[in-house]
């Protein structure tokens, strides 16, 4: 269904459509935009379950290295350091990454490398973080490490186990994601009730790992960028994934999945903040505040003639 339009002056130019799922404290479905059983590829959104696994597999993981572990970080020097003391935990080494050499996902990063002369890496990957996490389990257990990605891998079938039990469902279909790692489809409804066990959580991995989300918003994905942006202002769980995949949890366990069908994240976040407001999670002018330091404006000859607005 439509989800979101984008307004220039005064004409609707373009639609996004797409689904989203509201469970509520409990993980019951409580509005669906569109459909939410079909099975989509959760992407980056997945992380906090698998950042969970790993500390299940009692990977010494805290604080801001905790955050780097669920984290599509912006590659900054504040990112790439945590990661380097995940990998030293481990007495491990950046070569032992098996995640792409890439730029880094924040714009700012990835041209200050190009400034200094630098090249990409796979520390730089938006992922390394989660990488070098999923090795430290693997250290800490007495696992191989040379096939960590692997589904057969001890790791990875902790990882799958666990986003059965938080999503409430099996796991029907498994791909592989872009950065190597087994990504499992879920609904948007059993994704969100993952997300909501988490960012309501009062005790347990699942509790240790919002609670050091919202305490260093800035290692899961970057100053100023729509995730961190959220989790400082409104003290939400905030996730992004590829392909236009968004969930937000609030701290009564009540969470938002939202699946833009066009791949992109330019509404996602307006779409998600805005079923938290109509489900009384958020207040609308704090909504507001937080959309307009974040969503990417209409702009015509250098000033604002339109904006994103919700459809539902």
């Amino acid at each position: 269904m439509e989800l979101a339009r984008v307004v220039r002056s005064d004409l609707v130019e373009s639609r996004h459509l797409g689904a989203a799922a509201v469970v509520d404290g409990a993980g019951e479905l409580v509005r669906s935009l569109g459909d939410t059983s079909a099975l989509v590829y959760p992407r980056s959104t997945l992380k906090p379950l698998q950042a969970v696994a790993v500390l299940r597999a009692g990977a010494p993981l805290d604080g801001a290295r905790l955050v780097l572990a669920t984290a599509s970080h912006a590659g900054g020097p504040e990112h790439l350091e945590v990661v380097r003391s995940i990998l030293e935990l481990g007495g491990l080494s950046p070569d032992d990454l098996q995640c792409p050499i890439d730029w880094p996902l924040g714009r700012h990063n990835a041209n200050q490398l190009i400034r200094d002369g630098i090249g990409p890496s796979r520390l730089h990957m938006n992922c390394s973080g989660k990488h070098a996490a999923f090795l430290l389990a693997s250290v800490t257990n007495g696992w191989s490490t040379n096939d960590y990605l692997e589904p057969a891998h001890p790791l990875q079938v902790l990882i799958r186990e666990t986003i059965e039990e938080f999503t409430g469902e099996a796991v029907a279909h498994s791909g592989t994601d872009g950065c190597g790692a087994p990504v499992h489809a879920t609904s948007l409804a059993g994704l969100a009730r993952g997300i909501g066990r988490i960012s309501g959580a009062t005790s347990g991995e699942e509790a240790k790992l919002g609670a050091a989300i919202r305490a260093y918003p800035w290692a899961i994905d970057g100053a100023g960028r729509a995730n961190t942006v959220v989790i400082e202002r409104l003290g939400l769980i905030a996730k992004l994934g590829a392909e236009g995949v968004l969930v937000l949890g609030a701290a009564s366990g009540t969470a938002v999945a939202v699946k833009i069908l066009d791949g992109s994240l330019r509404a996602a976040t307006l779409v998600a903040l805005e079923l938290l407001v109509q489900a009384g999670e958020v207040s609308a002018d704090a909504a507001a505040s937080v959309l307009a330091d974040s969503l990417e404006p209409v702009v015509g000859g250098g000033r604002v003639v339109g904006g994103i607005v919700p459809a539902f």
